[in-house]
């Protein structure tokens, strides 16, 4: 990757306590261009936007991970959910949508009012390679878990990773069903993820706890 690219993809971490428009500008402010947008966990099977394609797609340097407290979507302060981030280190597969100029900033408004509630992501661009072909890459906006959050989780067991998806429950409803949602949708691109599914298979069993 050449080193303009990593210098820009660097800016938004060195940014990250600033206002959110301040990490795009580069970018959001060409209204002529299609923007791209990085999917790894929901917005692989609920985008909420309109999009012109839909590409199975790579991202290199960072993988797929619950690894984020949930406390407004998928739990609450006093009872936290579970949710995706993109985590250092190894690589992703997801999906990349291809949005028209015409609605990159209504998209891109509507990105930041969905994931931005707390501040626990990076709003960054990464080039993702579409199709596994390493001759098509596109430069996407993505969202990279902040390691410095408070709700960044780090690695977690397998039992705990139960215990936040079973007790979770917030404004998009529990997160029991935001797991399972996610790894039917990596089965359905033929994505294998073990731990993923031993983790699904625990959940489909398990029951939503009474309200306290």
């Amino acid at each position: 990757m050449e080193i303009a690219v990593l210098l820009r993809e660097r800016k938004p971490a060195l940014q990250r306590r600033g206002s959110i428009p301040a990490t795009m500008n580069s970018r959001s402010d060409q209204s002529n261009e299609d923007l791209w947008v990085f999917g790894y966990g929901s917005l692989m099977w609920r985008p909420g936007f309109d999009f012109l394609e839909r590409r199975n797609a790579r991202l290199v340097g960072a993988h797929r991970a619950l690894c984020v407290y949930s406390f407004v979507h998928r739990g609450t302060p006093q009872k936290p959910g579970l949710v995706f981030g993109l985590d250092r280190g190894g690589n992703c597969l997801g999906i990349a949508y291809r949005i028209a100029p015409a609605k990159r900033s209504a998209t891109i408004e509507y990105l930041r009012a969905r994931e931005q509630v707390t501040r626990v992501y990076l709003e960054t661009w990464r080039r993702v390679w579409l199709d596994d072909d390493p001759q098509e890459s596109v430069h996407a906006l993505c969202y990279v878990v902040d390691r410095g959050h408070s709700q960044y989780a780090g690695r977690l067991s397998l039992a705990k990773q139960l215990h936040y998806a079973r007790q979770g429950h917030g404004r998009s409803g529990a997160c029991r069903d935001y797991v399972l949602a996610t790894v039917k949708e990596l089965r359905t691109l033929g994505i294998r993820d073990v731990d993923l599914r031993v983790l699904a298979e625990q959940l489909k069993g398990s029951h939503r706890p009474p309200a306290s």
